[in-house]
């Protein structure tokens, strides 16, 4: 067996998990776009896919291999529940794995039966892809700190019920001086509005005037905030890359449907040069990029060098999410007109496989990134 294969039960298990997926399309169809689909988040935790991305407290046995396995799977088969298990993971992630005890006593078993929507908040009006630069200030009360400031393009806000929140302890230190806090969504003081987007993605704005945290809503150490999201974007970035996988094989497998049966010029359409050399480059960007995402959740999982994993991840999300952005925009070349008609699968791809070459850093910075740990490496290899 070659080292890149799957072994017969991570098979089994990617089956499984579509196998279940395609149950949950009624509870998909059931929701509104833009919106949390709560009755969706629970069946997802009911079907035990939340304990399976953190069933553990420790950082250790989170799986980032296990993770993309499971984000392709749910991918391929409806972006909306993958896009539900995600979201949930990443927004808890940094308290679940480094929380005080009263954080993990006050939301693990809600987040992980899904009864209590978690986000993560980092994005600001002025730090986007500069995240260092984030000005939500944390003012210190003596025994606390008061948020004040503004969050945007949040997933899962303004509704969610708990948020990760990156704020501002030091000013003028960047990256030094940021704390991530535990944050409850009715908390006094805090206040949102939902953002209309171009795909069913929930985003939206959230307002902090005078929030009040304590000591037992730290996450991790104070001013070691940016840490904490480092780390909790080395294991999703991979793993972003996997869903752009999924959505990827998707559109092929509904360009290979039509290219094979549609009849034309005397025959059918995937007898044509054109489109079968269209369909080889398609799968070919796919194999590749599933190659590349397994390589950096091997590296996360192998404990490799911190520096390592996040230039695999940067390269498994660059290389992702472009190609499922080329191989979409194909199989709705290679279907036509059909394939834009609202409530297509194809229409429905074409819009959602846009943003994440956007968020958990866009496609320049995972290049920026890629490119330091080439010059640095370099530099301490002639030194």
């Amino acid at each position: 067996m070659p080292p890149f294969a799957l072994s017969l039960e991570q098979q089994d298990f990617m089956r499984e998990t579509r196998r279940v997926a395609v149950e949950l399309l009624p509870v998909v169809a059931a929701g509104r776009s833009g919106r949390i689909n709560r009755e969706l988040l629970r069946a997802v935790a009911e079907k035990g896919f939340l304990a399976q991305l953190f069933l553990t407290s420790g950082p250790s046995k989170v799986q980032a291999f296990d993770v993309c396995l499971m984000r392709e799977a749910l991918a391929s088969v409806s972006t909306e529940i993958e896009t539900a298990v995600a979201l949930q993971g990443l927004g808890s992630f940094p308290f679940l794995q480094w929380g005080s005890p009263t954080a993990l006593r006050n939301w693990r078993s809600r987040v992980l039966d899904g009864t209590a929507v978690a986000a993560f908040a980092l994005n600001e009006p002025g730090a986007g892809s500069d995240a260092a630069s984030l000005a939500l200030a944390a003012q210190s009360d003596g025994s606390g700190w008061r948020l004040h400031g503004e969050k945007t393009w949040i997933s899962n806000a303004p509704d969610a019920d708990v948020y990760t929140v990156f704020a501002r302890t030091v000013p003028g230190r960047r990256a030094s001086g940021i704390t991530a806090f535990v944050v409850a969504g009715d908390s006094p003081g805090l206040t949102g509005e939902r953002l209309d987007m171009l795909s069913p993605h929930p985003l939206g704005r959230l307002t902090f005037d005078g929030v009040r945290v304590g000591a037992q809503d730290v996450i991790g150490e104070v001013d070691d905030g940016f840490r904490v999201a480092m780390r909790t974007l080395d294991l999703f970035r991979p793993s972003v890359g996997a869903f752009a996988v999924g959505m990827a094989q998707a559109a092929l497998d509904i360009a290979v449907d039509h290219t094979t049966t549609r009849s034309a010029f005397g025959g059918v359409l995937a007898d044509l040069q054109a489109v079968a050399h269209k369909l080889a480059d398609m799968a070919s960007r796919i194999e590749s990029s599933r190659l590349l995402v397994y390589s950096a959740a091997s590296a996360y999982d192998a404990g490799v060098d911190r520096a390592e994993v996040t230039y695999r991840a940067a390269i498994a999300k660059l290389e992702a999410t472009e190609a499922a952005q080329f191989v979409v925009d194909a199989a709705v070349q290679l279907l036509g007109a059909r394939a834009l008609q609202s409530g297509h699968r194809l229409e429905h791809l074409y819009r959602d496989v846009r943003a994440p070459r956007i968020y958990e850093g866009a496609s320049e910075i995972q290049r920026t990134i890629i490119s330091r740990y080439l010059t640095h490496q370099l530099s301490r290899e002639i030194r």
